[in-house]
């Protein structure tokens, strides 16, 4: 049998890696660029508005990420499990659920599925069937889920702390030179001097 080219993992790496630069160029512009522009054109109240609001749908959204993240990986391992207790199941009644699978297929390819044979091993082939079924369904959640609870939840974090850092590095600069003067409407709103 005759061989084809080997796989160009470096070549996929390659194309994986630049395309995610390319890719976090508008939400790290976005991310440095707010207090900024927040900054610049209102002053300080608009930066601590944004840098509260940030925390605070920030956070939530770390922790839905994490937690989704989580239950989808669990979820996973529970119909790992459940299969294979039903495998256990089978095989302490002395059978092997690959051979009733594959007679059941056998029967049911032959119309004998209303034979004596066929219902007897019904139940336990079909539950298989569900459980393999619902086994993919959890595997691509997880696929899913994994860089939800590994990455997306955790990046969120070094979101916030860089967008406060950014507030910090310009805060003075900021507080100096800001286009509108939204200290004195404040003042005004709230009635003081």
């Amino acid at each position: 049998m005759k061989k084809g080219p080997a796989p160009d993992y470096e070549g996929c790496i390659k194309i994986s890696t630049e395309a995610s630069l390319k890719k976090m160029v508008l939400p790290g512009a976005l991310v440095i660029g707010s207090p900024l522009a927040a900054g610049f054109l209102f002053g300080p109240p608009a930066v601590a508005g944004l840098l509260a609001g940030a925390i605070v749908s920030g956070i939530q959204v770390a922790i839905s990420a994490s937690n989704t993240g989580g239950a989808w990986d669990n979820a996973k391992k529970q119909t790992e499990k459940n299969r294979q207790e039903h495998k256990s199941d089978v095989s302490k009644r002395g059978m092997d659920i690959n051979e009733l699978m594959s007679e059941y297929a056998a029967l049911e390819h032959s119309n004998q599925l209303e034979s004596k044979r066929a219902k007897e091993i019904e139940g336990d082939v079909l539950k298989n069937r569900d459980l393999r079924e619902r086994h993919v369904a959890a595997v691509v959640g997880d696929t899913v889920g994994d860089p939800l609870k590994d990455t997306s939840g955790p990046a969120i974090n070094i979101l916030i702390k860089l967008s406060a850092i950014t507030s910090l590095v310009f805060g003075s600069y900021i507080r100096d030179h800001h286009v509108f003067d939204t200290e004195l409407d404040i003042k005004a709103a709230i009635g003081t001097k």
